[in-house]
């Protein structure tokens, strides 16, 4: 930040800040805004901090961690940059442009490597993580947006949404090799490791799809009742649950795997979008459009709604570290300034 301080407001500056530092095990947070948009009533958490991330106060799209690293990748869909943030600094280490209309992004800590879809340029962006710094590009259908990655057939699987298809890359070589037609408009995609398959929420058909990485087939396709605009996904493996987050009705669907089928549907805030899971605490976090995040409990297969809070403006995206349990909210505009909101469950 390039701001101009007196010495009193730096002295009580660097007095909340020490107390946040002694309160965080003396991780240094720069906070600004404590309190915009915040009702946390419903909720059992506690902000730690806002972080302004530079840029623009435009659009912020996906998030992910890197936890080896320390690295959260942060798409800022607006400026067409993808941020990297120190998770134990907590600053802004590096804004990687030229990743025209940013959405999707995700690391792949293995590879130390973070692919991020280029919805504007209609690509995909490999970045390395040493020296964050775009490596390739390659072609990512006509709305590339969510992605996972099946790590024994080293493939990446994007959302091309209104392409109504999946986009196959090879990360060894990244280059495309296969597009898979799915019928619809494609939400979230995800990688399950016990079954080792892809699942592709396709929102126009209320259904989820099932692709052998294998050999880039779906191998089944599974009917969603109460299903509405069925966008966000997120596999819980070791409970064999599938969280699914309907954006044309504000549900969420909670799918048994071993079943295939829509076990209870929940009320959650308009338009949930991201979905976010602890699971040493057994938290899911259902982030929505409307600045509204909806708690649940998850454990041993049962799932219970501990209730709703606003976390501030668009607060559409969440990121959580099991090993710290901070919740990341990536926030268009707090106080003029495109800013991570950092929470923690109370307690």
């Amino acid at each position: 930040m390039n701001a101009l301080w007196t010495r009193p407001a730096a002295r009580w500056l660097l007095s909340v800040a020490c107390a946040i530092a002694a309160a965080l095990g003396g991780v240094v947070f720069s906070a600004s805004g404590a309190s915009d948009g915040l009702e946390l009533s419903g909720l059992s958490l506690k902000q730690l901090a806002d972080v302004p991330l530079g840029g623009r106060p435009t659009r912020l799209d996906y998030a992910s961690l890197d936890p080896d690293h320390h690295l959260l990748f942060i798409a800022h869909l607006g400026d067409g940059e993808v941020v990297a943030f120190d998770t134990r600094a907590a600053r802004v280490i590096a804004r990687i442009p030229e990743v025209a209309s940013v959405h999707g992004v995700l690391a792949i800590p293995a590879m130390s490597r973070v692919y991020a879809s280029a919805t504007g340029s209609n690509e995909i962006v490999a970045i390395d993580e040493t020296t964050l710094k775009i490596t390739a590009r390659m072609p990512g259908g006509s709305y590339p947006d969510g992605m996972a990655y099946a790590p024994d057939a080293h493939k990446l699987y994007v959302s091309d949404e209104t392409g109504e298809t999946e986009t196959v890359i090879d990360i060894r070589s990244n280059t495309q090799i296969a597009t898979i037609p799915l019928g619809g408009e494609v939400g979230n995609t995800q990688y399950d490791p016990v079954s080792r398959h892809i699942f592709v929420n396709v929102q126009s058909r209320q259904q989820l799809v099932e692709i052998d990485p294998a050999n880039d087939r779906i191998v089944a396709r599974i009917n969603l009742p109460g299903a509405r605009g069925n966008h966000g996904l997120l596999i819980e493996p070791q409970q064999r649950l599938a969280f699914i987050a309907c954006e044309g009705n504000d549900k969420l669907l909670v799918l048994d795997m071993r079943t295939m089928r829509v076990t209870s549907s929940f009320e959650v805030g308009q338009d949930p979008d991201v979905l976010a899971f602890d699971p040493q605490l057994h938290l899911l976090y259902v982030a929505g459009e409307a600045g509204i995040v909806s708690l649940f409990k998850a454990d041993a297969g049962n799932v219970s709604k501990i209730g709703d809070g606003r976390i501030g403006p668009n607060a559409h995206v969440v990121a959580v570290d099991n090993s710290t349990h901070r919740a990341y909210f990536p926030l268009k505009n707090v106080k003029g300034q495109a800013t991570l909101r950092i929470m923690a469950p109370q307690g």
